[in-house]
């Protein structure tokens, strides 16, 4: 029977994880007044065998609310709800990380408190649109330049959430570098036309990312802090750029030197946007000597390949989790997944399409007595 090194336990910064199967963070918008709730335990709980959960996006700030429904970890309330979900996956021997996503220029003021506001590098608008409760799809906004004195409070923001994460009994954080939010729109020179020091370069437009991940390595232990960079995804409006490989060689490099826990490379193509070259996936996995994670559009048998050959360290998964809550056994016992995914559901704000997906169930044997 092939021994399979997906289903092997393996160190992360500092904690054990019983398999290499990342459960990927996935916006699923079920956090009422951004306030998690029992609804979310009851979907983390039933997913806490993976060997690392990383949450949803979560905002470090007010400012970065873009989506409706998404849940922050910016004040107290938050952080005791989120309290009570880590709590009931470490009850399961489950490790659970936060991931802090400031959406950025993706936002809408109808999904934002008054007195918020929409910040990104440059006042570029993003060409598309977002849902809002209220009047449904909206054009996404003219965001705001940040001035230095935003830059400041934002990156304050990030430190701030980051304690809060662990004071929440968070494992770690993971930084949302990726799918056109606030971090990558500093990374693109196509969202950052800044004329200072975070821009007129690619190590320039790196620096706010650096900066922050620093901050909060600083603030938390390096051992405890990811980061999910997404080159060659087109999400939110991010076209694809003359200095990509270029950028994440630099960046990449620049975390290495840093020593944090992991990098989370996300590759889009199995969703329509162009493949992360092979060649930037080894170049990464040359310059980042701590732990990398690979996702997008695996099945059992790619990823084992993938970890086999060195590749990288852990594989995450991200929507056969959304259907498949007991998504480790089925692949470790040779189960199908089940196939009844409902795509109108991902966003909507109850319990159907979201912890109402069954496990497998094994087939009763019955004993014949002689």
């Amino acid at each position: 029977m092939k021994n399979y090194m997906l289903f092997n336990s393996i160190k992360l910064g500092n904690i054990s994880l019983k398999n290499r199967i990342v459960m990927a963070p996935m916006t699923r918008c079920r956090a009422i007044g951004n306030i998690p709730n029992e609804l979310m335990l009851t979907y983390y709980q039933q997913r806490a065998n993976a060997g690392l959960i990383i949450t949803e996006g979560t905002s470090p700030s007010p400012n970065g609310l873009g989506y409706a429904r998404i849940p922050g970890l910016f004040n107290e309330e938050q952080v005791q709800a989120w309290g009570k979900i880590t709590t009931a996956v470490h009850e399961l021997d489950g490790k659970i990380f936060v991931q802090l996503m400031h959406t950025g220029r993706i936002s809408h003021v109808l999904n934002m408190a008054q007195g918020t506001e929409i910040l990104a590098p440059s006042d570029i608008q993003a060409t598309g649109q977002m849902w809002t409760d209220t009047h449904q799809m909206q054009d996404f906004p003219i965001p705001k330049a940040m001035t230095y004195e935003d830059i400041e409070f934002t990156q304050v923001e990030f430190v701030t959430a980051a304690k809060n994460a662990i004071k929440a009994g968070f494992d770690g954080v993971e930084l949302h570098g990726a799918n056109g939010y606030l971090l990558e729109e500093f990374l693109s020179p196509i969202s950052n036309k800044r004329h200072d020091k975070y821009d007129m370069s690619l190590e320039n437009r790196c620096r706010f990312v650096l900066e922050i991940t620093q901050a909060v390595a600083e603030a938390i232990g390096k051992e405890k802090i990811g980061i999910r960079l997404s080159p060659y995804g087109v999400a939110n409006d991010m076209p694809n750029y003359p200095e990509i490989d270029a950028t994440y060689d630099y960046l990449s490099k620049e975390l290495n030197k840093l020593g944090i826990a992991y990098i989370h490379l996300v590759d889009h193509s199995a969703m329509g946007a162009p493949s992360v070259p092979i060649e930037m996936k080894m170049m990464i996995r040359h310059n980042f000597k701590n732990t990398l994670v690979l996702c997008g559009g695996y099945d059992k048998e790619s990823a084992e390949d993938d970890i086999k050959s060195g590749l990288c360290d852990l594989i995450a998964f991200g929507r056969p989790f959304i259907n498949n809550p007991d998504l480790i056994e089925r692949l470790e016992h040779n189960k199908e997944l089940s196939q009844s995914l409902n795509a109108d559901l991902f966003y909507s704000a109850d319990a159907h399409g979201y912890t109402d997906y069954p496990n497998f169930k094994a087939p009763v044997v019955l004993q014949i007595q002689s």
